[in-house]
């Protein structure tokens, strides 16, 4: 029987036939790699190219193919799949330059009219009008994206407008950061609250836990809660009033002067028009009765979250308000002065005030706020 010329074996160094070996062992590599590997450890062994075909499983093209490039580049790395060019950018650079550049700024009334904030489709068009390219609402979210540009967020930021902002903001930072040894610091301010039921009891979905309330509420009116915040020990003092006025302030204020009998007291507290003397010189002369033990350190205009009692007030919103149910202002009260009086028993504590007056832009304080959570 006639036989053929013997198969040259192809040759490799011993590091490379070592890799081989481990890469064609391998139960969870790229299918593609192990076969080239099991195919070049087969020719290594003076095996032919169709009996090496048939014992891998592929197309004897596709040994020649992979024996070839292996000749030509003798590494491990040569039987990877090497990188493609892909088709040809069919949005240019220039194009997406303008498409970022539109993103940036407001649009315009005359070519954008009743539009405040941008949309894909709306970029999609401008860039359509300014560049004559027409690309796509999906490819401009693509764009927007790579670069983190989102031109539809809207936040809101409040520009305080108190000329003497700093010297307040000051102010108020000394009296939480350095107290003087014989004086409690305490901040003071109301919190309306709507007393709201459900039309049905609230459930927990058995699913997934979620909480299921009532769309619908029946509202019984509105109170105010008066609260004030010990800066050093963390205990809080509420009282729940119908209403918001200067005598019940007046009548509360008179009541925390009673629980800290002989100590100064600083009071930090915001703007609000009962917070202020007012034609009957209301603080002034509550400070006379006292003897003088009060002084009012306001904070800057449109900065009342310097106010550390807004922190307290949140996490009383957060645990007691906005998912309860309130069918009578008594429950409300009852509910609320008692998260007063847990808070205060078990978990009452001072709040790390970490902002200064020097620290930050005062010209956006808003940024600044979750600093002093």
């Amino acid at each position: 029987m006639a036989r053929g010329p013997r198969p040259t074996a192809v040759r490799m160094r011993r590091d490379v036939y070592r890799d081989l070996k481990l890469l064609a062992r391998r139960c969870r590599g790229p299918f593609g790699v192990v076969c080239r590997a099991r195919m070049l450890l087969l020719l290594r062994d003076g095996v032919g190219t169709q009996e090496a075909a048939d014992i891998v499983g592929c197309d004897v093209r596709t040994v020649r193919k992979w024996r070839r490039r292996f000749i030509e580049d003798p590494r491990t790395t040569s039987i990877e799949d090497a990188s493609r060019c892909g088709r040809p950018a069919r949005i240019s650079v220039a194009t997406r330059c303008e498409l970022v550049q539109i993103a940036c700024e407001r649009p315009k009334d005359d070519y954008t009219p009743f539009r405040e904030i941008w949309t894909y489709a709306s970029l999609a068009d401008e860039l359509h009008r300014r560049t004559g390219v027409r690309v796509s609402v999906s490819e401009v979210g693509r764009t927007l994206r790579f670069r983190a540009i989102r031109p539809h967020r809207v936040r809101q930021w409040l520009n305080t407008r108190d000329a003497d902002f700093s010297r307040k903001a000051e102010t108020v930072c000394d009296a939480y950061l350095n107290p003087p040894p014989d004086a409690v610091v305490l901040c003071i301010d109301e919190k309306p609250m709507q007393i709201i039921s459900r039309r049905s009891p609230t459930r927990v979905d058995r699913r997934d836990g979620s909480v299921r309330f009532e769309y619908e509420y029946c509202r019984h009116g509105t109170q105010v809660l008066l609260a004030a915040f010990n800066v050093k020990t963390g205990r809080v003092f509420a009282r729940v009033v119908p209403k918001r006025t200067a005598k019940a302030t007046v009548s509360f204020v008179n009541a925390v002067a009673r629980r800290y009998r002989g100590k100064k007291i600083i009071v930090v507290w915001d703007n609000l028009n009962t917070h202020y003397d007012g034609p009957d010189r209301r603080w002034t002369k509550l400070n006379d009765r006292q003897g003088g033990r009060f002084t009012f350190v306001h904070t800057p205009i449109h900065a009342s979250w310097m106010n550390q009692i807004e922190i307290w007030f949140s996490i009383l919103h957060r645990r007691v308000i906005a998912y309860g149910d309130f069918p009578t202002a008594d429950d409300q009260r009852t509910k609320v002065e008692g998260f007063a009086r847990h808070w205060n028993q078990h978990e009452c504590h001072p709040f790390n005030w970490t902002w200064r007056a020097t620290s930050r832009d005062t010209s956006r304080p808003e940024e600044s706020a979750a600093h002093a959570t």
